[in-house]
């Protein structure tokens, strides 16, 4: 990595970018104790709230929050509509993809993709072939993780369409701030992102099966209070004021899943579920499986309910599958990919495994399936020994792993123990599908690797996060509450369901 990483907010010589000259002063004129001080009182109220998440194996872990950084991300106008373009496109060629390859699977027919890559995959679920979802959409609710390394330089790291996590820390970070920065709001025009569990509900009613009633009933499926996303899950079914349920809640009687209430048994019609496929139904998957409903997939497969997001996305999560989706994009959107891939050697081609092998120490090195930071290599911070016992990795299993560049992610201004340093921050913007459009948030989950000099933001990896802020063009500067009570939603949207 040659000079200086952009900085999205600060340029070259110091000085805040001419767009962000406001934040800029924001940031010279407050005391740096004072940021402290509203940052602290930030953290605290998160834990008072019990905004928290577990990393499993770690007995001390229970009560830990995600650190929250008071200085916003923001993005202009044209750069967030360039990037919500690239994210319709890609969520809309997601969708097409996992509709194709558990119906007519063309993409293989036609050689795009080999096909031991997908049958012979962990992820790719052969029980759910042959299942149309209601409304054909299948990726419901998508995380796509970006990078950015230039001023108009975009990259797609990662996409997340099975349960991606995360909205919560959004919703939150969003009213920390306007909480304890409201001069900010007065200088910028920032999208409201509150009306995120308003759009989540009316994407879960407009899948609802077709005959359901004009109010379906919607539930949240949470595998119980031991997961590390359980605030995540409650918060959500408590913003859209409907059930959080357990697999104890439900159970399946001729093909109908039903709700066990104080008052009988009440019909369900779509289940977001934050459970796993292996765990979803006993019945079809894991037999042993305690968080899963009994007879779920039968119900599914009669299409009597709605599962977001549909059993069987993992494939799109797969890493190897990844590094396939300029060929995805263009196959089934006729185009290019709006936003690019991170470049991708897949180690089990023999000529990408002896590239990575002769270059570890350069790479970041992951699993085709992992996720949180696990089971993967950052060659340059490695040890010898790290960077040995991987070797043996790759060499033992080569078709389980990813490499890419140690890319120059951009850095923004993170208060430190020193005061203001530039950290790498990485992102994950939420896009919804519904039977009538896909909805891009604007915002996101912004993450920061609060070590100097650390690429690895996850939170299970220290790192901490951010409030997005998305600047909104045209009329005058107003207040958050205004804007946030304006009746404009500020997505981005695009009309048409999902292939």
């Amino acid at each position: 990595m040659g000079g200086q990483p952009f900085d999205e907010i600060m340029g070259a010589g110091g000085e805040a970018r001419p767009e962000l000259a406001a934040l800029g002063r924001w940031l010279a004129d407050t005391p740096p104790e004072e940021l402290k001080r509203r940052q602290d009182s930030a953290e605290a109220t998160f834990r008072q709230l019990g905004i928290t998440f577990a990393v499993y194996g770690e007995s001390d872990a229970a009560e830990r929050i995600i650190p929250f950084d008071i200085v916003p991300r923001v993005f202009l106008p044209g750069e967030w509509a360039r990037l919500s373009e690239g994210l319709v496109q890609r969520v809309e060629a997601i969708n097409a993809f996992l509709d194709d390859i558990y119906g007519e699977r063309r993409i293989l027919a036609e050689g795009v993709l080999p096909p031991d890559l997908i049958l012979g995959n962990p992820q790719f679920r052969p029980e759910i072939a042959g299942i149309r979802p209601p409304h054909g959409v299948w990726a419901h609710i998508c995380g796509i993780d970006l990078v950015r390394t230039g001023p108009d330089e975009f990259f797609v790291l990662e996409d997340n369409a099975r349960t991606p996590s995360g909205v919560s820390y959004m919703l939150e970070n969003r009213e920390a701030m306007v909480r304890l920065c409201p001069e900010l709001f007065g200088r910028f025009r920032v999208a409201p992102v509150d009306s995120y569990p308003d759009l989540l509900l009316q994407t879960m009613r407009s899948v609802a099966p077709r005959g359901c009633s004009a109010k379906p009933v919607c539930v949240v499926l949470t595998p119980g209070h031991y997961n590390s996303a359980y605030y995540e899950h409650s918060f959500l079914a408590d913003s859209m004021g409907i059930e959080l349920v357990e697999a104890a809640d439900l159970v399946v009687d001729d093909d109908v899943v039903y709700m066990r209430t104080i008052a009988g048994r009440v019909r369900v019609d779509v289940i977001y579920r934050r459970v796993d496929d292996d765990f979803l139904d006993p019945l079809v998957f894991r037999p042993d499986s305690m968080l899963g409903v009994p007879g779920l997939i039968a119900a599914y497969a009669a299409g009597n309910v709605a599962i977001l997001n549909a059993p069987g996305n993992g494939i799109a999560d797969d890493k190897a599958i990844y590094s396939y989706m300029p060929e995805i994009v263009r196959f089934y959107s006729g185009g290019e990919p709006k936003l690019p891939n991170v470049e991708t050697w897949r180690c089990r081609e023999p000529e990408a495994l002896r590239y990575t092998l002769d270059h570890l120490d350069e790479l970041v090195v992951k699993l085709v399936d992992g996720s949180g930071g696990y089971g993967m290599l950052v060659g340059p911070t490695a040890s010898k020994d790290e960077i040995a016992r991987f070797r043996i990795a790759l060499e033992a299993e080569p078709h389980r792993y990813i490499a890419q560049p140690t890319l120059a992610l951009s850095t923004v201004p993170t208060l430190a123990e020193s005061g203001l340093a530039p950290r790498h921050v990485d992102f994950r913007p939420f896009v919804l599908t519904g039977s009538k459009g896909v909805q891009v948030v604007p915002g996101g989950l912004t993450r920061v690797a609060l070590k100097a000099g650390s690429l690895v933001v996850n939170s299970s990896q220290g790192g901490g996060t951010k409030d997005s802020f998305v600047l909104l063009d045209g009329a005058p500067r107003q207040s958050q509450s205004q804007v946030q009570t304006s009746g404009g939603s500020g997505m981005t949207q695009v009309q048409g369901g999902a292939a």
